[in-house]
């Protein structure tokens, strides 16, 4: 058995496997076991897997779990010290495993690390999703090194030092098989988005660390299953940050920001209406925050369970600003320029 098992969870992801499936074989099969999780695609992805990938292990799932449960499922098939979360739309390069194994196995009080990201279209830029390593503001608006809101920076080299993080990107996400599951692993309720950053949130609330090491550099498309201008989309990252700021904010903090974020969302709702013309995403704001209200009392007891393992309740990767005011008033573009 080797130690890693790199687990690429696909839903009608046929041609993205057949794209990028290549470079990861290629660069991981001598360090890791690598794992196509199916979550009940139609389009012939398992199909392609038998006959041009035959030396991909493969797990069929029922059917669509959505992110957070179909890689809790599949992990449960597996045995290995460290899982690689990587979605089917990221290219690897040459020895990218090696930094991100020597260093979890050197760090025991390291959780998981991530890679930089950087743009498939674009290669000289950072990718959205992760770009070199994710932070929370104090509203719990997430960012990047790399990547603030829309504006994402080029490459030359600024945010090439290993550096502790809040949150690792799912998108190529490695992570010690103990402590996914001694936080619970992700939380299957979310379906999809901020599944990894709440994970990651609650590994940081125990006092394990989470780091980003840009020596490891892939490829990432980016809005592969939903694109970024998607109702959808909008409703889960609204209403999963909610809840996740709910399960996981110290005592003092959750009422203020709370309150903060019942304006600055109806704030974003209108904007998105009224600058953007985009109806769609104006009443997915106004559903989410509903869908919030409504389930919030079921995960009273994850909350106190949360809070119950703080080992601190000071997390400096939880920037104390105001993002929205950093970026919107101030101009502050990039992650340098952030206090």
């Amino acid at each position: 058995m080797k130690k890693v098992a790199i687990v690429i969870l696909n839903w009608n992801g046929k041609e993205m496997l057949r794209t990028f499936l290549p470079s990861v074989v290629a660069c991981s099969q001598e360090e890791a076991t690598v794992y196509v999780a199916d979550n009940a695609s139609t389009d012939g992805s398992m199909e392609l897997l038998e006959k041009e990938f035959p030396e991909v292990k493969r797990i069929q799932l029922s059917h669509n779990w959505g992110f957070a449960e179909g890689y809790n499922r599949a992990f449960k098939e597996i045995e290995a010290d460290y899982y690689l979360l990587l979605n089917s739309d990221v290219e690897v390069t040459p020895h990218w495993l090696t930094p991100l194994i020597g260093y979890l196995e050197q760090h025991p009080e390291v959780a998981a690390c991530q890679p930089k990201l950087l743009a498939y279209q674009d290669k000289g830029a950072f990718e959205y999703a992760g770009a070199s390593g994710g932070f929370l503001d104090k509203y719990g608006y997430p960012f990047c090194r790399g990547r603030i809101f829309d504006s994402v920076e080029r490459d030359e080299g600024q945010y090439d030092e290993p550096i502790e993080i809040l949150w690792a990107t799912g998108a190529a996400l490695m992570i010690k098989a103990k402590d996914y599951w001694d936080a619970g692993g992700m939380d299957e309720r979310f379906f999809a988005h901020n599944e990894e950053i709440d994970l990651c949130w609650r590994l940081r609330i125990r006092g394990r660390k989470i780091v980003c090491l840009p020596e490891s550099r892939v490829y990432h498309v980016g809005g592969g299953t939903l694109p970024k201008a998607n109702p959808m989309k909008t409703f889960l990252n609204f209403r999963n940050n909610l809840t996740m700021l709910y399960k996981c904010l110290p005592a003092e903090d959750l009422k203020p920001v709370m309150r903060w974020r019942w304006v600055l969302d109806y704030l974003a709702s209108w904007e998105m209406l009224i600058l953007k013309r985009n109806v769609g995403d104006f009443m997915a704001v106004y559903r989410a925050r509903k869908a919030f209200k409504r389930w919030r009392k079921d995960f009273e007891a994850d909350r106190k369970a949360i809070q119950a393992s703080a080992v601190t309740k000071k997390i400096p990767e939880r920037r104390d600003f105001a993002l929205l005011w950093q970026y919107y008033v101030k101009g502050k573009k990039t992650f340098r320029q952030l206090p």
